[in-house]
């Protein structure tokens, strides 16, 4: 992944692949309240089961995740990925996390949304791609529409968490491209 090409100055971000070395800071991140409270799996992330992930899910192809780092500091910030690669179909399911506090709530999260769609397009060529947010999660929501992901449907009560029934928002990106990519 090329620094300049999937970086945001007025943001102050770019994104870098994810490294065997960043597993500390993702579970980590992925414990703390603020990000896992707004994620449909809740269980407490271990380091056990990042090193699987990264096995079984990055190493064959089946996910690309990426750090989102400061660019002043290169201090790593939060991560965004893309799992279920499904080349047949050129799609794959979006996610993303913040995990430093005081990156939030100032445009990281969809600058990072957008670097990352650009990624998907015009390297990983796919043509959609697709995220399941919490209908509570109204921050996330604005930001992906901000990215350009549009709110396709409302799976009511789809999900069981903590006992009880939440929505779900599902939206997607599609390439502007289209079919045209060479």
């Amino acid at each position: 992944m090329e620094r300049e090409k999937y970086t945001d100055r007025d943001a102050g971000i770019y994104l870098r692949l994810m490294t065997g070395e960043d597993t500390d800071l993702i579970v980590e991140w992925r414990n703390r309240e603020a990000v896992r409270r707004n994620f449909i799996y809740q269980e407490p992330f271990t380091r056990q089961g990042h090193e699987s992930w990264i096995r079984n899910m990055v190493e064959t192809g089946k996910v690309v995740q990426t750090v989102i780092c400061d660019l002043a500091t290169d201090r790593p910030l939060g991560s965004v990925y893309i799992r279920d690669i499904d080349r047949q179909h050129n799609k794959a399911e979006y996610g993303i996390f913040i995990g430093e506090e005081e990156a939030r709530g100032r445009g990281v999260g969809t600058a990072a949304a957008k670097l990352m769609l650009r990624y998907c397009f015009e390297e990983e060529r796919l043509h959609r791609i697709y995220l399941r947010a919490l209908s509570g999660n109204g921050q996330a929501i604005r930001s992906y529409e901000k990215a350009g992901f549009v709110k396709e449907a409302c799976l009511r009560d789809d999900v069981r968490i903590d006992g009880e029934y939440r929505d779900i928002i599902w939206m997607a990106a599609l390439d502007p491209v289209g079919e045209g990519r060479t």
